[in-house]
């Protein structure tokens, strides 16, 4: 997977064959911020620093700097699956929203891996 994470702050990571560099941006906040580098070393450094700049930089200015997710979701799903779900759910002896946390965190865990 071609990510890094820094502070509770996570950025994808591409390359550009043509200009030879890294890049990525952080991901999540809808302020742009953005680093590039021509090593994966300096590509690590050039995220921490741009996650440490955003940090300072909303500081000085007074902003709370965004976090990457507030942990809320709310989506829909086929009302089968609804079921499905809930059923699991109950036989679980766990509500539905702590046995969807566990299922999405697996899943998410295993995608990361």
């Amino acid at each position: 997977m071609n990510s890094m994470s820094y502070k509770g702050y996570a950025a994808r990571i591409d390359y550009d064959a043509e200009d030879e560099i890294f890049f990525g941006r952080i991901a999540g906040i809808t302020d742009g911020v953005g680093f590039h580098a021509d090593t994966v070393a300096d590509l690590k450094a050039a995220f921490h620093e741009a996650v440490d700049d955003y940090i300072e930089t909303c500081a000085k200015i007074g902003k709370d700097p965004q976090k990457s997710y507030s942990g809320k979701m709310m989506f829909r799903v086929d009302p089968d699956v609804h079921a499905q779900a809930a059923k699991a759910a109950e036989l679980s002896g766990k509500s539905l929203n702590q046995w969807a946390a566990e299922v999405l965190a697996k899943a998410a865990a295993a995608k990361a891996a």
